[in-house]
């Protein structure tokens, strides 16, 4: 797949064949690899092409989509053009705004997501440009981590996912997985992020659970009415909760002591 990516600009062209016509692609390919049970969205954005004084009525149909049904039907490659044209006015891609998604129970609203970007200019400096290897892909990378925590008086788990940027060996940056490229580096290209999940979650805020040895123990606060139920400094006192399976348990995320 790599190699007929960066072949397709070749077309039916040989060396010595007269009369033949090259071109650079207008795509280049996305995809992810991600955790197990994990997806993306990507919208690809786009703008007025430099130079160009006109404008899409309503901004309608400047943005494309991948991925919007993600629980439903899921393609991790997605081939994104460069340039398109709306409403007559010829359009460049600006930027692609992406989220990191993933279920953690059946229902329809056990599933969280955080958000990662790719930028793509005209010109910018060597430092911040991605770089491609020699078989033209690019990666970047970051990590995600689940906070969990308590809603309702029957203290169900919902949890929140947490992705920050880091590099290839795992160090973490600054902000969200993020990379940025000049529009002329990415016909016929790979990017591809790269994320990896956190070996342990962690509360969603602290002062709430308890770490004991084989997990967390949720504190009572002042009763099951108490939405908050920081610990105050009773580690003594804790609450059952509810999985997001059903489960009522006291330890997690094993559930039984």
């Amino acid at each position: 797949m790599k190699r007929a990516l960066l072949t397709a600009s070749l077309g039916c062209c040989l060396a010595f064949t007269a009369g033949c016509v090259t071109s650079q692609p207008n795509t280049f390919t996305f995809t992810a690899d991600l955790p197990p049970d994990f997806a993306y969205q990507a919208i690809a954005v786009y703008v007025p092409a430099k130079g160009e004084t006109c404008t899409v009525p309503g901004g309608r149909n400047t943005e494309v989509g991948f991925n919007m049904k993600w629980r439903e039907n899921y393609q991790p490659n997605a081939e994104i053009a460069l340039r398109r044209t709306v409403s007559g006015c010829p359009l460049i891609i600006s930027r692609i705004k992406l989220d990191i998604k993933s279920a953690y129970g059946k229902d329809w609203g056990d599933q969280s997501g955080d958000t990662a970007g790719i930028a793509i200019r005209d010109q910018l400096e060597d430092r911040y440009k991605g770089t491609f290897s020699e078989v033209g892909e690019s990666v970047f990378y970051g990590q995600c981590q689940w906070l969990f925590r308590t809603v309702g008086t029957n203290r169900r788990i919902v949890k929140l996912l947490d992705c920050k940027k880091t590099d290839a060996l795992g160090e973490p940056g600054r902000g969200r997985p993020f990379s940025a490229y000049t529009l002329d580096q990415l016909p016929g290209k790979i990017v591809k992020m790269h994320i990896k999940l956190a070996d342990e979650e962690r509360p969603g805020w602290g002062d709430t659970w308890v770490k004991v040895p084989n997990g967390w123990k949720r504190c009572m606060g002042k009763g099951y009415e108490d939405q908050r139920a920081y610990c105050n400094g009773n580690y003594k006192d804790f609450s059952g909760f509810l999985m997001p399976d059903g489960r009522q348990c006291t330890i997690y995320p094993g559930c039984t002591e």
